[in-house]
C-alpha cells in the first residue's frame, strides 16, 4: 500500500501495478518495451501488471504493435492537488489528506484511528479496495480509475439531535459540488444514493463511534462512480442494480483531483452549517432533487415490507408513506421504486 499526503512516496514503496496504472493513466497507447524501460522492470514483470490490473475491473486494451492502454482511466489520485483545489473557507479544517492504492475499506481504515479534534477532518482515498461497502453490507464495485472512494471523519463536539439525517445532508453537499462542475441532472434517493436518469451514480455510507454523552466521532464514505465501463456496467446490473458513472452523464472534462475537492470542501461545508442549524438549510434542495417523491414504492425494514406513494420527507429528514393505513413515517429501511 502507498499513502501520501502532499508528498510524493518513493517508486519502491509503490506496487508495480500502481505504477503501471499511473503510466497509463493518460489514456495513451505505451509499448511493454517502453513501461518496462520507464519503470525500470522486465517486459514480463510489465505484462503481470496488466493482468492485475484487468482481474481489478480495469478495462485494459492490448494491442500488436501498439502496446497497452487503460480505457477511460483519469489522473491518479494526488493528495497535494485536492488540497490546492479546495476552498479556501475549509481549507483549514483538513488535518490531513492521504491517498492509497489500495485498502480494504477508506472507511474501516478511518475508523481504527483515533478521531479528528472537533472542526477538523481527516480525508482518506483509495484507488481500489478490497472490501469496499455500501449499506447493509453490500458490495461497492470499483475498479482502479473508475470511481471516487473517499471517506471523511468528522467528530462533533455534542451530539446533534438531528444525526440520523447526516445521510440525506451529505447527499445534499454532493449535489451541490456536481452542480458547480456542471452536472446539473443529480437526483437523490432516501435515504442516500446519487441517481442520474434513474440509475445509481453514487451512494453514501455513514458510521458512528459516539459515548452515550460526549463529543460524536463519524466516518462519511462516498462512492461516485466516474468512468465503470461497458463490461462492470454489466456485472453490476446482475446484482440488481442499474449504474451509470460522470462520465455517461456528461461530465467529460472535470478531473477525479477536481471531482474530489469540490465534494470535500461541499461537505465540510454542509457539516459546519448542519452543526450550527441541522437540516434547515438543507431540506429545500433535497426536495427539489428527491427522485421518489409522487412514485409508488415499496419500504423494506425491521417490521416488513410497506407498499404506497413516496409523499417526500419530513423536518427531520424521515421519508413520508402514503399507505391505506394513513402516512406512515420511516427513518430507516430500503426503498424500491413498484414498476408501473
Amino acid at each position: 500500500m502507498a499513502v501520501n499526503s502532499g508528498s510524493a512516496p518513493a517508486r519502491d514503496s509503490v506496487p508495480l501495478v500502481a505504477q503501471v496504472f499511473a503510466a497509463l493513466s493518460d489514456g495513451q497507447f505505451h509499448s511493454g518495451e517502453q513501461l518496462a524501460g520507464r519503470l525500470g522492470v522486465s517486459r514480463s514483470a510489465v505484462w503481470k501488471a496488466a493482468g492485475a490490473l484487468r482481474e481489478l475491473g480495469a478495462t485494459l486494451h492490448a494491442v500488436r504493435n501498439r502496446g497497452y492502454r487503460l480505457a477511460g482511466s483519469g489522473e491518479p489520485l494526488d493528495a497535494a492537488k485536492i488540497r490546492e483545489r479546495l476552498e479556501r473557507s475549509v481549507r483549514g479544517h483538513v488535518r490531513g489528506i492521504e491517498t492509497a492504492w489500495s485498502l480494504d475499506s477508506t472507511n474501516t481504515a478511518l475508523l481504527a484511528r483515533p478521531s479528528p479534534p472537533p472542526g477538523e477532518s481527516d480525508v482518506l482515498l483509495a484507488e481500489y479496495q478490497t472490501a469496499g461497502r455500501g449499506r447493509r453490507g453490500r458490495t461497492w464495485l470499483a475498479p482502479p480509475g473508475g470511481a471516487l472512494c473517499l471517506s471523511l471523519s468528522w467528530t462533533f463536539r455534542d451530539v446533534p439531535p438531528q444525526l440520523g439525517a447526516l445521510s440525506l445532508v451529505v447527499g445534499v453537499c454532493i449535489l451541490r459540488a456536481l452542480r458547480e462542475l456542471g452536472l446539473a441532472q443529480v437526483q437523490l434517493k432516501w435515504p442516500n444514493d446519487l441517481l442520474v436518469g434513474g440509475r445509481k451514480l453514487g451512494g453514501v455510507l455513514i458510521e458512528l463511534r459516539a459515548e452515550s454523552a460526549g463529543p460524536a466521532h463519524v466516518v462519511i464514505g462516498i462512492g461516485l462512480n466516474v468512468s465503470l465501463g461497458a463490461q462492470l456496467q454489466e456485472r453490476i446490473a446482475t446484482t440488481g442494480i442499474a449504474a451509470t458513472d460522470l462520465r455517461t452523464a456528461g461530465l467529460q472534462d472535470a478531473s477525479r483531483n477536481r471531482v474530489v475537492a469540490a465534494v470535500a470542501s461541499a461537505c465540510l461545508q454542509g457539516l459546519l452549517d448542519f452543526e450550527r442549524s441541522a437540516l434547515q438549510p438543507f431540506i429545500e434542495d433535497w426536495r427539489n432533487a428527491d427522485a421518489l417523491n409522487g412514485k409508488p414504492v415499496d419500504v423494506s425494514g425491521a417490521q416488513g415490507v410497506a407498499h404506497g406513494m413516496a409523499r417526500g420527507i419530513d423536518l427531520h429528514g424521515a421519508l413520508l408513506l402514503e399507505t391505506s393505513q394513513g402516512v406512515q413515517r420511516f427513518i430507516s429501511g430500503d426503498v424500491s421504486v413498484r414498476p408501473a
